[in-house]
């Protein structure tokens, strides 16, 4: 039976739905590379992906601050110090996707490109460096592809997107998996600078002026502000250093309203040389944070949300997103992602699925909770259950922890990725072990102890497969109001032994029930 084959006959209650690419022999799948040029207002940037495909990984990544919109305001034209270092940057570009073997390259040009009255000349010498056409972006363009690239990271996203650039502010409210209604408002961090002479206090007025009585200031109220932008992310490391938080993931991090304006108003009593000296940002950047934080700041003080979570899918994950078919764009970020770690790390990827399989007989028991968000978590870390073993033993659990923690993973918050790390943790380290502190404080007692119960079931699993496929289809695991049942029949019966023993009355003590292994010569108590 072929690889596909096998794969249709597995019961995956409809993760076949959400996994893409998974009939691609469960290997790796080859990609051509792709890459966006994004030569905005503050920075100029080109990042490389894998491949377009729903959780494209990043290859490449590279930017320059050009402040190509310094002074556009005020003359219109575009400054030729940034001009100059632009061009540069593009023909760097231009050889360095020659050298990876990019063919398909997607240019877009933002804020001060399409507002300067040179913008066209510079587009015509920018292609020129390039070689490839360059879009120059209209405001409305710009906020929906922000807005999808927050979808496609956040695909549950309610609330308003905010993307903060140096020339342009874009807003635009989202729901559903939806882009809805969006504007651009002349507050980028840069132009804001010039207009108010660094001065914060005219700076606020300005910002004040632009944004009271907004109807997307409005549709605010209460709901969630995804902030997007070079500028708020700078701002959420800032955040982390000073709480010492333990992970340093940017993607979904979350700060509460009233801590939000607690940040800014710090910020707006340091200096750029204060602020620099940590060693978190940028000097060129620090110049712009205390701007970047009044926008946010203000913003979130005159709409009433409820909080602020930051997105580092903008713009350019959005252009791609948009050209994936819509079957693609609706399958689960988290499990596409996840899928591809175990055709990549696992010893067997099929083996995988057949554990998610397995995994659901402890759900539809009631051992259990089969709520969608805890059925694709269940499913995310059996994908993740074998990216250790060619680590050192005595290494694999902390390996493993650390490499889920801080992945390139979308699609779910923080305590989610925490009870994945500590789940993938306890499946190698044993179940009794002590997790990180840190790691574990960002889980409640409800998560460590699924942590515990799903690795305790991961282990069961390898102690009968031995990673390989084929195994766990044929092996059933029965949960009753009192007891776990595991049942081995056949040439199966052979599999019992002290370590299947021993893993599976763990397993079920944590049930809080009694472990009973059943042949098909009968059935002892364990």
């Amino acid at each position: 039976m072929n690889v596909k084959a096998r794969i249709d006959t597995l019961d995956l209650g409809g993760l076949a739905d959400f996994v893409i690419d998974r009939l691609d022999e469960t290997k790796a799948a080859k990609l051509e590379p792709v890459s966006v040029v994004d030569i905005g207002s503050n920075s100029v940037r080109m990042v490389t992906y894998d491949g377009l495909r729903r959780a494209p990984a990043p290859i490449f990544n590279e930017k320059i601050t050009a402040s190509l919109g310094k002074g556009v305001a005020a003359t219109g034209q575009l400054p030729e110090e940034g001009v100059k270092r632009t061009l540069r940057l593009l023909r760097r570009f231009a050889r360095l996707n020659e050298t990876m073997g990019v063919k398909s390259v997607h240019a877009i040009a933002t804020a001060a490109v399409r507002d300067a009255k040179d913008g066209k000349e510079f587009t015509r010498r920018a292609e020129k460096a390039l070689g490839v056409p360059i879009r120059v972006l209209d405001g409305e363009e710009e906020a929906k592809y922000t807005a999808l690239g927050v979808i496609a990271g956040i695909p549950e996203a309610d609330g308003v997107v905010g993307d903060l650039g140096g020339g342009s502010l874009e807003l635009v409210r989202v729901k559903g998996g939806k882009v809805k209604s969006g504007d651009t408002l002349p507050l980028g961090a840069l132009r804001l600078a010039e207009e108010g002479q660094g001065d914060l206090v005219r700076i606020r007025a300005l910002i004040d002026a632009r944004l009271s009585g907004h109807p997307l200031v409005k549709k605010l109220e209460g709901r969630v502000l995804y902030a997007v932008g070079g500028a708020w992310r700078n701002l959420a490391r800032l955040h982390m250093h000073w709480t010492g938080y333990p992970l340093s993931v940017v993607q979904q991090y979350t700060i509460p309203r009233h801590e939000l304006l607690r940040l800014v108003e710090k910020l707006e009593g340091m200096t750029a040389d204060e602020l620099s000296a940590l060693g978190i940002i940028s000097e060129r950047r620090a110049e712009l944070i205390a701007t970047a934080a009044l926008v946010l700041g203000r913003l979130v003080e005159l709409s009433g949300a409820r909080q602020v979570v930051f997105s580092v899918l903008g713009v350019r994950e959005g252009l791609l997103f948009s050209q994936l078919p819509k079957e693609v764009r609706k399958a689960d970020p988290l499990l596409s992602a996840t899928w591809d770690f175990a055709r990549r790390y696992s010893r067997s990827p099929l083996h995988e699925l057949e554990l998610c399989a397995w995994s659901d007989q402890l759900a539809h028991g009631g051992a259990l909770e089969c709520t969608t968000r805890w059925r694709r978590l269940r499913y995310a870390a059996c994908m993740l259950a074998d990216i250790g073993w060619r680590a050192h033993p005595d290494f694999r659990g902390t390996r493993a922890l650390n490499l889920v923690a801080q992945a390139n993973f979308n699609g779910l918050d923080h305590y989610s990725r925490a009870f994945l790390a500590l789940a993938v943790f306890f499946r190698y380290q044993g179940v009794n072990a002590r997790p990180p502190v840190d790691i574990a404080a960002l889980v409640d007692d409800k998560g460590l102890s699924r942590a515990r119960v799903l690795a305790a079931l991961m282990r069961l699993a390898y102690s009968l497969s031995a990673a390989m496929p084929g195994t766990l289809p044929g092996i059933g695991l029965e949960v009753q109001p009192k007891k776990l049942e595991l049942v081995l029949r056949g040439d199966n019966a052979a599999l019992a032994g002290e370590v299947v023993d021993k893993r599976l009355e763990q397993l079920a003590r944590l049930l809080q029930r009694e472990a009973i292994m059943r042949t098909d010569t009968g059935q002892r108590v364990k």
